[in-house]
């Protein structure tokens, strides 16, 4: 897929509030996407850091991206499970978040997801499983 897809993709499947996080597409790879999360007040929480649910939403978005990347195009699917790690704060600056297929079975796809600070430092890690429905 190719930023215009990944755009369009963007704009038709997610609900509203999550659009509103302004995800936008930085990179591709072969199994891979890379969404830049673009920093904004709204998205810390009373701590003056970016909350954890953002960082979730990101990384799930993020991963649906990349199942479609690699499906070469949307197909329905749920998530089955999403175990994130966070690994330390981020207060200002825009995330990088980088969902990377590992294995895709015939129901069941498998990645890791990996987000940023600007600075590239590792601000949280997720791995997930999806199930295809169609």
């Amino acid at each position: 897929m190719d930023e215009h897809a990944i755009r369009a993709l963007l704009d038709s499947i997610l609900a509203p509030w999550v659009r509103e996080l302004a995800l936008a597409p930085e990179r591709t790879d072969e199994d891979a996407v890379t969404l830049r999360l673009p920093y904004s007040e709204a998205l810390r929480h009373a701590g003056g850091v970016v909350c954890g649910q953002v960082f979730m939403a990101a990384a799930d978005t993020a991963m649906v991206v990349a199942i479609s990347h690699v499906l070469g195009g949307f197909k329905p699917m749920t998530t089955v499970s999403l175990n994130t790690s966070f690994m330390r704060p981020v207060k200002t600056g825009d995330v990088f978040v980088t969902a990377k297929v590992l294995r895709r079975g015939r129901n069941l796809v498998f990645g890791e997801i990996e987000m940023r600070d600007a600075e590239g430092e590792l601000a949280a890690h997720a791995t997930t499983t999806y199930t295809l429905l169609s």
